[in-house]
């Protein structure tokens, strides 16, 4: 089965959008040059030479968005520790909450936000599970 191993972000301002998500959840960012088409890589889990080292893991990046491209949304839930103190983050960063969490049941609470860039996303609490 394909399994999700990247995620891709459109957006207007790489600097603003470095700063979104650094500050929001903690991520480390790479500004990578012309040579890689300004791609702002993003790494959301710690890795090595083989990738991710937790299992279901993604790393992902942001591509300027370009008036000739069709489609240009992203496509993630982010999960966090605790999703009442990350609204805080979000709002604080200069995003905005869609609403108020929802109980997904079986899963954890659930929120869609709004970027920096105007991008919509979502995250989730997920619950703990028994080992």
């Amino acid at each position: 089965m394909d399994s999700v191993v990247h995620f891709e972000i459109p957006c207007d301002n790489r600097a603003r959008v470095a700063r979104f998500y650094e500050n929001a959840f903690g991520w480390q960012i790479q500004m990578l040059g012309k040579e890689m088409y300004n791609y702002v890589l993003a790494t959301t889990t710690e890795t090595d030479e083989k990738g991710p080292k937790r299992p279901g893991a993604i790393n992902g990046g942001f591509y300027a968005k370009k008036p000739e491209m069709p489609m240009q949304y992203p496509s993630v839930v982010i999960a966090v520790d605790d999703i009442t103190a990350s609204k805080k983050k979000i709002s604080d960063a200069g995003g905005k909450m869609l609403g108020e969490p929802m109980e997904i049941p079986g899963v954890g609470p659930y929120v869609s936000f709004i970027d920096s860039e105007g991008n919509r996303l979502s995250m989730l609490q997920p619950l703990q599970r028994d080992t």
